[in-house]
């Protein structure tokens, strides 16, 4: 599955269904950018499990604020619209599939 850019408005039906790893970031931020092809790493090997949504929060801050995103990049996981986890900050790959795999 591919890397979909959600916006505020159609955040709630990107993640309604299913477990969602919502990564909170802007173009301006160092780790978001570190963090980008750790992301598509995941989704080519965990694409089937879990769908990734980015989120810019310069354009989408209605959602981030919902969410209380102070800092990014902020990774949000979602199973069927609930926040079951959050990690804040740049994740190696490692540490997001476990996240993810307790979830699945």
């Amino acid at each position: 599955m591919a890397i979909t850019n959600a916006t505020d408005q159609n955040f709630g039906a990107e993640t309604s269904q299913g477990l969602v790893l919502a990564d909170f970031w802007a173009p301006w931020c160092g780790p978001c950018k570190m963090i980008a092809p750790v992301l598509e790493e995941l989704d080519s090997e965990m694409g089937d499990k879990v769908k990734i949504v980015k989120v810019d929060v310069d354009e989408n801050q209605e959602t981030a604020s919902s969410f209380g995103v102070m800092s990014i990049p902020t990774l949000i996981v979602l199973k069927d619209g609930e926040v079951v986890d959050k990690v804040i900050g740049f994740q190696p790959k490692e540490a997001l599939a476990e996240l993810l795999n307790k979830h699945a």
